[in-house]
């Protein structure tokens, strides 16, 4: 008896890393210190002495069930792409810059050149942040999982000047809401897809009109990454008082996140296109609209709350960054909350 014949092939494990190397490499940062292999990262931090009080800011998070998606599709280049949007928007929506980025991929069997396309998606979500993936760890659990089956996670250090952090506190009566559009269902609700439609090869290559594509290829595209768009923002001179990112609990939960005492949300349902995505899920799910608002991000994966006279500005830099953007409401006075009208 032996480790590899227990499940654990730890000579798959060099190879995994052997392969994902070049992928990591082009996530490097000048900041990052060593390299691939040690037992913990090094990031240099002497950048932030250009701040007057640096604050640290951290994401955790995964990719629920869409792994499943994966699975099934046999497709796992992008589903990495999503474990990094979902902890780099949050350090984005505290209007921080993400420094570094660490994944979790736990697996059934290691499959060296199946680990190591996971990991190239990990490093595009980290390129399209500006963040270094400095390190990560991939454990074979046999016994545990099916060996053609993983999840994957992550967690991702930030840094804002305390001056510069995102709270909400400014927020005030009279405010816009813009939304910047999502790319899809992103990540979340994905339990409740899988309830509406079949999770088989012949359901999934299935084309729809409506969607001008098939329904595998609408529900696996990644989460948006919001982190340059913001960005632009903050470097046109603007103000984000307030900032939710919607993900797991849709705009019920999210929005108030954002939100000081005593100022409500009015969003307008019908101010932005919504993909056709949520419209089918909705027609073969018999979904109420009150859970489709309650579960998904509905077509927008950011709404941010400006000052009315920054929001020309504002939105020409979310669309300088690729994003599209829309007005979809204000802030007015009354009870903590969001309304959808």
């Amino acid at each position: 008896m032996d480790y590899k014949k227990a499940g654990v092939d730890i000579e798959a494990g060099y190879r995994s890393v052997e392969l994902m190397k070049k992928h990591v490499k082009e996530t490097m940062r000048p900041e990052v210190l060593g390299g691939l292999g040690g037992f913990a990262g090094a990031f240099d931090l002497s950048k932030i002495k250009e701040m007057e009080e640096p604050v640290l800011l951290s994401g955790t998070d995964g990719c629920g069930t869409k792994v499943k998606l994966a699975f099934v599709m046999n497709k796992h280049d992008t589903i990495g792409i999503d474990a990094v949007a979902m902890c780099v928007n949050d350090i984005a929506c505290a209007g921080g810059e993400p420094l570094f980025f660490l994944d979790y991929i736990a697996c059934g069997k290691n499959i060296p050149e199946k680990i190591a396309t996971i990991v190239s998606g990990v490093a595009q979500g980290c390129k399209q942040s500006e963040c270094a993936l400095i390190g990560g760890e991939t454990a074979e659990h046999p016994g545990l999982m099916p060996v053609d089956e993983y999840d994957l996670a992550g967690f991702a250090v930030g840094v804002v000047d305390k001056k510069d952090l995102i709270d909400g506190s400014r927020i005030k009566e009279g405010d816009v809401l813009v939304g910047i559009a999502s790319s899809g269902v992103h990540s979340n609700g994905f339990s409740l897809v899988r309830s509406v439609f079949e999770m088989s090869e012949e359901s999934l290559n299935t084309y729809y009109d409506e969607l001008e594509k098939t329904l595998g290829e609408a529900l696996i595209a990644p989460t948006r990454i919001y982190v340059k768009a913001l960005k632009n923002v903050k470097q046109a001179g603007v103000t984000i008082k307030g900032c939710s990112h919607i993900t797991g609990g849709g705009f019920y939960e999210n929005v108030p996140r954002m939100l000081p005492e005593n100022a409500k949300a009015i969003i307008e349902k019908n101010s932005y296109p919504i993909p056709k995505i949520f419209d089918l899920i909705a027609q073969k799910g018999n979904v109420e609209e009150t859970m489709m608002y309650n579960t998904f991000n509905m077509g927008l994966g950011m709404v941010i709350a400006l000052d009315p006279s920054d929001v020309k500005t504002a939105m020409e830099a979310i669309e300088a960054a690729g994003d599209s953007c829309y007005v979809v409401g204000k802030i007015v006075s009354g009870e903590k909350g969001v309304e959808l009208c």
